[in-house]
């Protein structure tokens, strides 16, 4: 196994640097220490063609004036809190409003939007990056002060293991995911509308108008919401479901995963014959189907357009402090919060 470093950019004076983890393989994951972005993830085909099957750009440029969060980890908190405001510690905390009236992925600069200090870790048959920063107590509202680590491991397996620890201060909330836009096809051939997609799930949450959870969960049983047999990506996008139009004719949905770890969510292109599966310990996976995504930039040579890339975010409910029946993401002081979020690459 390999991994090289080469200059990126340039964001406030600081150098951004690619990193690129090479497997026996031939199967390549490059990551920047600004937002901790995986930027690209080559992988072979069912001819063993190896392309990019990830959304993102080659300059930093084009990250900070156009990226909906491509390949970034997401914090303080995935997903959105309803009016950017919560109470905790007998206190109501303000924090930022950046989606209509409500937070959304972190605030104006999350975790996204911040350099990283980088450590490499070679092991036999890995090789990890390990990214650390400081989240000063008020960053973007929050209280505490939060030590994260964040570490991208690729093996000899063709496995990209995604793990999260976070320490803070004081009581607060913590919830991190990735937010990679996924296109099987490689190097974006085509949209993901004929992407089959499984997820062992029974039940997601109902949303509100501005895509916050109601408190309520809704059953899958004979909705576009079913995927537990497996279903294409077009089924959301030509459903009549109300869940399905107010997320922009597709989906923009948490579900709350089955107890099993194992075989969680399986993602197949039949053109290509690539396959990924992800297993994670988070109770929800979000299913995002790009459908606000904006035709104003091209991505690597590609007109950006709606179902052009999907997100599959592992993490905890969203809006959950405001809601007692959702698991919760309230971290104590000094409690450690972990999360862990494994990627197969196979072919079928």
């Amino acid at each position: 196994m390999l991994v090289s470093h080469k200059q990126f950019g340039m964001i406030d004076g600081k150098i951004v640097t690619a990193f690129t983890i090479t497997n026996d393989q031939g199967m390549e994951v490059t990551t920047l220490d600004y937002g901790c972005i995986i930027t690209k993830i080559l992988a072979p085909d069912k001819k063993g063609n190896i392309e990019n099957i990830v959304l993102g750009f080659d300059s930093i440029e084009e990250y900070t004036d156009y990226s909906p969060y491509f390949g970034a980890v997401i914090g303080r908190f995935a997903g959105r809190i309803k009016n950017g405001e919560f109470e905790l510690n007998d206190q109501v905390y303000h924090i930022a409003q950046n989606n209509l009236n409500n937070h959304l992925h972190g605030g104006v600069r999350g975790f996204d939007k911040v350099n990283w200090a980088t450590e490499i870790k070679e092991g036999k048959d890995s090789i990890s990056l390990q990214f650390t920063y400081l989240s000063p107590d008020g960053e973007e509202g929050f209280p505490g002060n939060v030590n994260m680590s964040v570490i991208y491991t690729l093996n000899n397996k063709n496995e990209l293991i995604l793990s999260y620890e976070g320490h803070s201060d004081q009581k607060t909330l913590l919830n991190i995911t990735n937010h990679t836009y996924f296109n099987l096809s490689g190097n974006l051939k085509t949209d993901i509308l004929d992407h089959s997609l499984k997820i062992k799930s029974t039940r997601f949450l109902e949303l509100n108008h501005e895509l916050i959870p109601t408190g309520e969960t809704l059953s899958v049983e004979n909705t576009p919401f079913d995927f537990r047999s497996g279903r294409k990506i077009k089924d959301g996008v030509s459903s009549t479901h109300p869940q399905n139009i107010l997320a922009g004719n597709g989906y923009d949905h948490p579900f709350i995963l089955d107890k099993s770890e194992k075989n969680q969510v399986i993602l197949c292109d039949a053109s290509s014959g690539r396959k990924l599966m992800i297993e994670t310990d988070q109770p929800a996976v979000v299913l995002y189907t790009g459908t606000q995504l904006s035709e104003d930039y091209s991505i690597r040579g590609v007109k950006s357009r709606k179902y052009i890339g999907l997100c599959l975010e592992t993490q905890g409910f969203p809006d959950s402090i405001h809601h007692s029946n959702f698991p919760s993401n309230i971290i104590e002081k000094d409690e450690i919060y972990r999360a862990t979020t494994k990627l197969s690459f196979s072919v079928i």
